[in-house]
């Protein structure tokens, strides 16, 4: 049984290099007849940045500004990657029948780009990965490496190459 494609999860860290990336996103979403969600990961402030806060304020008040600021950033990104697909698909977001969603969310990103996926019932994550040496990959890992570990679908990875 042939695989059918339907639905892919376009996940992006929205760096300026990304676009061919994306282009790959819509050049399969044409050739299938797909959608494609798009997902951007917010990185969860870490326990010292939360321990950091609440040393300088009482826990409620940090946990509102650590809100306050996610939704604000979430926003932010969410107007970020509307303004990313007019400029690549020359229409908005809303007129184009590429496009089922545009999702912003916090989250450690791998295991979130997997739940995502699976939440909007992708049959493929396309992404794109920074080329590290070898000894940067291992002590700095790779979300895209994570995800291909975890993910029980099938994920494109496309280098993600500087000039492009």
């Amino acid at each position: 049984m042939i695989p059918e494609i339907k639905q892919i999860l376009y996940s992006t860290d929205l760096s300026d290099h990304t676009r061919p990336i994306f282009r790959y996103a819509i050049s399969l979403a044409q050739h299938y007849h797909a959608q494609i969600t798009l997902l951007h990961v917010l990185e969860p402030l870490g326990t010292y940045g939360m321990a950091l806060l609440e040393t300088y304020m009482p826990k409620e008040a940090s946990a509102q500004m650590h809100q306050h600021t996610l939704e604000k950033v979430r926003l932010q990104m969410q107007q970020r990657v509307e303004q990313f697909c007019a400029e690549e698909l020359h229409l908005t977001a809303a007129e184009s029948h590429l496009i089922a969603g545009i999702v912003v969310i916090e989250g450690v990103p791998a295991s979130t780009i997997v739940q995502q996926a699976q939440a909007c019932q992708a049959d493929l994550i396309v992404m794109g990965t920074h080329s590290y040496s070898p000894l940067g990959e291992i002590l700095i890992g790779s979300t895209a490496r994570k995800v291909t570990q975890i993910s029980p679908i099938p994920v494109l990875i496309v280098p993600i190459l500087k000039g492009n």
